[in-house]
This record gives structure tokens, C-alpha cells and sequence, in this order.
């Protein structure tokens, strides 16, 4: 496909016209596209990696971040339908997980439209309720505390008010898509599935990611890896090597 115009939603690192697949990869919580950048030099060539950007970050700083899940994966299918004319895989993260997950759904009850794999990372299957209360609303000092605690924004970010009052209001907004998001039954989707997790993650712990099986009728398989929440950066080589390997098995 010949893009005419560029989309605001993706950041595309290496253009591939003759890709055979497109990987759209979805970011966690505070995060962007950039997160992405790298990862089409460590997968196959066959591959165009797509990186969602979200409203309120990287390029589309200036705009509002969204809060809702259900407005979210609707701008996003609504946008991405024209990129889906070639077999196409999600990859999330946290965040992103959830996002691809419920693409997926929306593009097969809207579209007709179905990956070819769906991997997900870092979060519990979506069917599992959060009991933890919600932390997207709290005063600016107990909301940092929470941060820290997580341990996924750097400290000098923390600790400098201008970024401060640039990245709070952003995960503000995607702590509230987490929070807020409520799952609904439905089918289970046909594709297969890859789940990760993080094998020093207290708060996703194995069980919670193996339940992700129930979210599919096609082959499920299950990989934890060292590290915790953030193994995407600690264990990034490791989970390459592996996204590697079940992207040439489900080539075209």
C-alpha cells in the first residue's frame, strides 16, 4: 500500500513497501511511540513495525490525551483500517495490552477484520478484575508516590517540575483508561496469542498472565521473562529474539 498522507497515529521507523506483515505495537501507560524505534533492526525484514502514537505525547504533544478506553480503541480502528489491507499482527505492553486486545474485538465486530497474532505483555487478562483502588485521581504528592512506587518514570523526571507538569497530565489520562476500563464478555477471539510476563513482577504475576488463554480459541503460548513490569526495556533483547521467532512462523 502507498500511504498518501501520513497518519499522526503511527510512527513508521522504517518505511517497507514490500513488507509481507505490519506489526503495529502498542506503548504502556506515560509511554510513546519512541519506545518502538529500534525494533525493526532485530526483526525480520519482512516485518513493518508500526508504532502507535496516542494524543498528548511525542509528536502529538500539544493534543489532549484521551481517558477512556472504549473512545480510544474506536479513534484507533477508525484510523487504522486503511493500514490493515496486508496481514497485520498488535503487540502491547501494559496499557497497550488491553488496547490491542479490545482493537482486536472492535475490528471483528466493525470490520470483519482479524490479526494474524496477538501478542500481549505485561498485564493480567482483561476478564480478571483490578481490585487495587484507582490512582488516576489522586492529589499531585500521593500521585508522584505511586509513580515512584511503580518505578517506571525516571527520578530525574519526577524530580524536574517542567517535566513534571508535562508527563502527569499524561499519565493521569492513561491511569484513567487503565482504571476506568471495564470488561465486557464476548467471544473468544480466533486468533492465536502470545502473552509475557515479567518473572520479578509482583503485581502481574504468572497466573494472571496465563489467563489470557481463555481469551482465544487458537493456540495460546505463555513466556515470563526476567525482569519486572518494565522487562520490555530490561529483557528487550531477550523479548526481540522471541517476537523474532513467531513472526517467521506466521510470515505469509
Amino acid at each position: 500500500m502507498t500511504r498518501t498522507r501520513p497518519n499522526p497515529w503511527l510512527l513508521i521507523p522504517q518505511p517497507n513497501p514490500q513488507a509481507s506483515l505490519r506489526l503495529f505495537c502498542f506503548p504502556y501507560a506515560g509511554g510513546g511511540a519512541v519506545i518502538f524505534h529500534k525494533w525493526p533492526s532485530f526483526l525480520p525484514t519482512e516485518v513493518e513495525v508500526c508504532a502507535i502514537e496516542l494524543p498528548g505525547r511525542g509528536t502529538r504533544i500539544r493534543e489532549a490525551p484521551l481517558t477512556q478506553m472504549t473512545t480510544l480503541v474506536q479513534a484507533v480502528a477508525q484510523v487504522l483500517v486503511p493500514d490493515l489491507d496486508i496481514p497485520f499482527a498488535f503487540y502491547g505492553h501494559s496499557m497497550g495490552a488491553v488496547i490491542s486486545f479490545e482493537l482486536a474485538r472492535q475490528l471483528r465486530r466493525e470490520h470483519g477484520l482479524t490479526p494474524v497474532h496477538l501478542f500481549v505483555s505485561g498485564h493480567r487478562a482483561p476478564q480478571i478484575p483490578d481490585t487495587d483502588p484507582p490512582t488516576y485521581n489522586l492529589p499531585e504528592p500521593e500521585f508522584i508516590e505511586e509513580l515512584q512506587r511503580l518505578n517506571g518514570t525516571p527520578v530525574e523526571v519526577l524530580e524536574n517540575p517542567e517535566l513534571r507538569r508535562l508527563i502527569i497530565p499524561i499519565l493521569r489520562a492513561d491511569l484513567s483508561v487503565c482504571q476506568t476500563y471495564v470488561y465486557e464478555a464476548d467471544a473468544p477471539l480466533a486468533t492465536p496469542m502470545s502473552a509475557f510476563g515479567g518473572l520479578q513482577d509482583e503485581d502481574v504475576t504468572r497466573d494472571l498472565i496465563d489467563a489470557w488463554r481463555y481469551q482465544t480459541t487458537a493456540p495460546f503460548s505463555l513466556r515470563m521473562l526476567p525482569g519486572g513490569h518494565f522487562f520490555i526495556q530490561t529483557a528487550q533483547p531477550l523479548l526481540l529474539e522471541i517476537l523474532s521467532q513467531d513472526l517467521i512462523e506466521i510470515l505469509p
